[in-house]
């Protein structure tokens, strides 16, 4: 059997250069994520800002109520 030092080291420098290349691109995608990923909106205010919480405290109705009070309720909400 033959070996060829000369195809050898191309080889090698061939997968050198492709796993270089690999790790180069991986690192440039995780800063490209973290630079896109979208700012957390739950995170606690900084500053004289105030957190509101828009949960609604509301009666709830019963499922056998009156027509003409699902239909108040619904305008109401807007849903």
């Amino acid at each position: 059997m033959i070996f060829s030092y000369r195809k050898l080291l191309v080889r090698l420098r061939f997968i050198l250069l492709f796993m270089t290349l690999t790790v180069v691109l991986y690192q440039v995608m995780l800063v490209l994520s973290s630079w896109i990923e979208p700012v957390n909106r739950y995170r606690t205010p900084a500053g004289n800002s105030v957190k509101v919480f828009g949960q609604h405290e509301h009666a709830a109705l019963p499922e056998s109520g009156r027509m003409s009070d699902r239909l108040r309720l619904f305008y109401w909400y807007g849903e």
